[in-house]
């Protein structure tokens, strides 16, 4: 008993030596490149967030870099409250997880999905849409689920769990667009004998939500959807949104389950995180493509743009977000060999011209660069501090 009492000490100990000695200088001034990036930290709507993790003890205390932040487009990180909420309703309505759901339309911009190729019986299922969405991103099956959600059931567990300010309202595929997307398809899941379990009809959401922060304007111009130039700040008010720190809190719960508060399985919290660490050379099903989804296709941290990765020994269990010139990375770094662990989120802006949707974003110049470099800095940050 006198060991444990001693054990708990040092862990705690050697926790607030971490809290007491760090600071974001001693990460950024030793790399001449975050140096100068983060010294234009307004320019490029820079946010880090960094939790250190001690022996598989996240610490209480999350560091912030750039405590008030400008916007940042969410992009791909609804991905990942989608994707718990919807494995949570299927528990409650005590459907396995790798039933076939067929989607249905009920109006003219809704899509109907009755197969899927990439799966073994090329057939849809919400098992299938979370590796895709996990494994490369996958827009058309975040669509899927966002439907078989609806706006008002995912708002509802998001505020329950203490995700307020997160606004998830639209598909990242088809042809809805404003209300439209709080019309979601009927849906109906069907068992081995092609007999329908569960019927879900076309929902409407009964409630409208905008940005938390009001109006929320970007840029000086942008390409609409006809790709005209329209000569004004594009408007991100009725856009999903999902805040760093938000994001940044869910995914400590779903590694370490602290608060215990998702209404899934530890067997389907295994499956989450195996499938946000994998990389997509590593799925037999699906299966992908090395050359269009390289090794780092969703790693931005320490693997930046690598095309292969030689030795996964650095593992990375991450959601991202990509789109307009911003770039988003929430993930766990861990190194099981030298007992290193983290949570590190960090965002970019990288658009000079100023133009949202022309294609002109400085992704690969400095975008990449800045996560391959923070992601080591960080990691060399721990291995110094051993």
């Amino acid at each position: 008993m006198m060991k444990l009492k001693y054990t708990i000490l040092f862990f705690c100990c050697v926790i607030n030596f971490i809290q007491s000695q760090f600071s974001f200088d001693s990460v950024i001034l030793k790399n001449n490149f975050l140096k100068e990036t983060c010294a234009q930290f307004q320019k490029y709507r820079i946010q880090i967030l960094y939790t250190p993790v001690i022996n598989g003890v996240p610490s209480k205390q999350t560091f912030t870099f750039n405590s008030n932040p400008s916007y940042v487009y969410c992009a791909s990180l609804v991905k990942l409250p989608v994707s718990i909420y919807a494995i949570e309703k299927l528990n409650e309505l005590k459907i396995p997880l790798n039933t076939t759901m067929l989607t249905d339309s009920c109006v003219p911009c809704h899509k109907k999905v009755f197969t899927d190729t990439s799966s073994q019986n090329k057939l849809p299922s919400i098992e299938h849409y979370i590796k895709k969405m996990f494994l490369v991103s996958d827009n058309e099956a975040f669509s899927r689920v966002y439907e078989f959600l609806g706006v008002d059931d995912i708002h509802k567990r998001l505020n329950n769990n203490g995700y307020v300010n997160t606004r998830i309202i639209n598909r990242y595929d088809g042809n809805c667009f404003g209300k439209e997307n709080y019309i979601t398809n009927p849906i109906n899941f069907i068992n081995s004998k092609n007999e329908i379990i569960y019927k879900q009809p076309c929902i409407t959401s009964s409630i409208s939500l905008s940005h938390f922060a009001n109006k929320i304007i970007v840029g000086k111009a942008y390409y609409n959807s006809k790709n005209k130039l329209i000569k004004q700040p594009k408007d991100f008010t009725y856009m999903n949104n999902m805040p760093l720190n938000e994001v940044h809190s869910m995914l400590l719960e779903l590694i370490y389950n602290q608060k215990k508060q998702f209404n899934i399985t530890n067997e389907q919290r295994m499956f989450l995180i195996k499938y946000l660490t994998m990389l997509p050379k590593e799925s037999q099903c699906p299966k992908y493509n090395s050359k269009k989804y390289f090794d780092s296709y969703k790693k931005y941290f320490i693997y930046g743009n690598e095309k292969k990765i030689k030795e996964y020994t650095i593992e990375i269990t991450n959601i991202v977000g990509q789109s307009y010139g911003f770039m988003v990375d929430c993930a766990r770094i861990k190194d099981i060999k030298n007992n290193i662990e983290f949570i590190l989120t960090a965002s970019i802006y990288t658009n000079t011209d100023e133009i949202i949707n022309d294609g002109k974003y400085e992704y690969n110049t400095i975008a990449l660069p800045f996560f391959t470099e923070l992601g080591k800095s960080f990691y060399n940050y721990h291995l110094s501090k051993k």
